[in-house]
């Protein structure tokens, strides 16, 4: 069923209830008003009788006639018993054959009057006190003209309510159909969002209501996948790119050895440049391997209680090599509390993240220095690494973790940009981030925030 039946099937039940309920209240009220009114007519024609019957001697002759014409406008089947009470035994003399209970001459005896309905017949009993005793005066006739008009009003309201509901029915179900039709839009405008037609956009119209804020998050989520399918491409552009060359070379030595006799060193330079390229092939196909780890990983993989200055310091002892520059490790500002520098993670990921940011800064660094330092701010465990290497020109800050890309001033130094680009998206998956401050001749700082064990602990996660 479409969403526009469905809102005007609702619209008509929930009116359609409401309907009911005042046509049953007004029905109710008019029936009550007109039981009431009748019996206030039966009252009245009681109290008519009693006096043309039980005063017709005390009253002069033009005022019983006046009486008696009062009296001769019967009602239908109209029926009047007088009955003698004997209050003393509460007893009516003649009894009475009329189909009314005990309690309903007790009634009267006690209040003066009564009233009750028995099928068609409405009843009303008044006690009547006079010089010649105390007399009960019953009167019961038909309302036939109050059931006419009782009937005709139920026929007048269900028609009306039949009516009303086909007609909300029609008009909510073009309502609906028109505040709809934004979204039937939008609709079939996404249905024409394709991935060669990304750029596309939905027009909003400066709308500020929900279908406006709908369009918005459309677009946002469009801006969102044309800037991952540019990413992508880029990159497949980029892996293309570099994996072609260390083919290209090694192709290129092996037909250049094949194709005529050489001499035993010419074998060999031909044979280190292919294993040159091979490892370089190598190295950047682990390196693509381990992006794509690392992207497709989960924080269910992430079960392990890590302690962040026993890991550095493990780091630091791996870097210690004078070939390959000196890492000094400051632990001044430890908290007191070592649970502080605890985090939930991966520690094999984690080792190679913080393992690349080390080896960047080293390998960019003109001294060979490199400042690696810890501290905890509330529950955040913030490692930096500080080189005084070339640094990174302001221009390429936004691009350099993103795979491929690497700054413009570091053509002359080995690598595939990947390196950086993989650590960010390990230390995500820790549900921490990496930032990068730099500045051109003065270094680089990489700082890498991640979540302890208390943060973890609040969050859930």
């Amino acid at each position: 069923m479409k969403i526009r039946n469905k809102i005007a099937l609702i619209f008509v039940l929930l009116t359609a209830l409401l309907l009911l309920s005042v046509f049953l209240f007004i029905y109710f009220s008019v029936e009550n008003h007109t039981h009431n009114e009748f019996y206030l007519r039966l009252r009245q024609r009681a109290s008519i009788a009693a006096q043309a019957y039980l005063e017709k001697d005390e009253l002069s002759s033009s005022i019983y006639e006046e009486i008696r014409k009062k009296h001769v406008r019967t009602l239908p089947n109209e029926k009047e018993e007088i009955f003698k009470v004997n209050v003393d035994k509460r007893t009516l003399v003649p009894p009475h054959t009329l189909p009314l209970e005990k309690e309903f001459f007790s009634e009267v005896l006690a209040a003066g009057h009564a009233r009750a309905k028995i099928g068609k017949a409405y009843f009303t009993a008044i006690l009547y006190r006079d010089n010649q005793g105390d007399f009960i005066v019953v009167l019961s006739a038909e309302d036939l003209y109050g059931s006419a008009k009782m009937r005709n009003l139920l026929r007048t309201l269900l028609i009306a309510y039949v009516l009303s509901l086909i007609i909300l029915f029609v008009l909510g179900r073009d309502y609906a159909k028109r505040v709809l039709k934004p979204i039937s839009d939008i609709t079939r405008q996404v249905n024409g969002i394709r991935a060669k037609k990304l750029h596309l956009r939905l027009p909003n119209g400066h709308r500020n209501d929900e279908l406006g804020e709908l369009s918005r998050t459309f677009n946002n989520m469009l801006d969102r996948l044309e800037a991952s399918f540019e990413m992508k491409n880029n990159f497949v552009r980029n892996a293309s790119h570099e994996l072609k060359n260390p083919l290209t070379a090694i192709i290129g030595q092996t037909e250049v050895a094949l194709g005529s006799a050489r001499s035993e060193q010419e074998y060999i330079t031909t044979l280190r440049t292919i294993e040159r390229e091979a490892s370089r092939l190598n190295g950047l196909i682990n390196a693509l391997l381990e992006l794509a780890q690392a992207e497709n990983n989960s924080k269910g993989l992430l079960g392990e209680h890590i302690r962040a200055d026993e890991l550095l310091m493990e780091l630091q002892t791996e870097f210690d090599v004078p070939t390959s520059g000196t890492v000094n490790c400051d632990l001044r500002f430890l908290p007191k509390d070592p649970d502080k520098l605890i985090f939930m993670g991966n520690e094999g990921l984690i080792r190679a993240a913080l393992f690349n940011v080390l080896d960047n800064a080293l390998k960019y660094s003109k001294k060979g220095n490199v400042d690696l330092g810890i501290r905890v701010k509330e529950q955040t465990i913030l490692i930096s690494v500080r080189d005084e290497g070339i640094g990174i020109p302001k221009e390429d800050l936004k691009n350099v973790l993103e795979p491929f890309s690497r700054g413009s001033n570091a053509r002359g130094f080995k690598g595939f940009g990947l390196g950086l680009p993989l650590s960010r998206k390990i230390v995500r998956l820790h549900g921490g981030e990496l930032r990068i401050d730099s500045e051109i001749g003065k270094g680089t700082r990489v700082i890498v925030q991640l979540p302890n064990i208390h943060a973890t602990a609040k969050t859930g996660h």
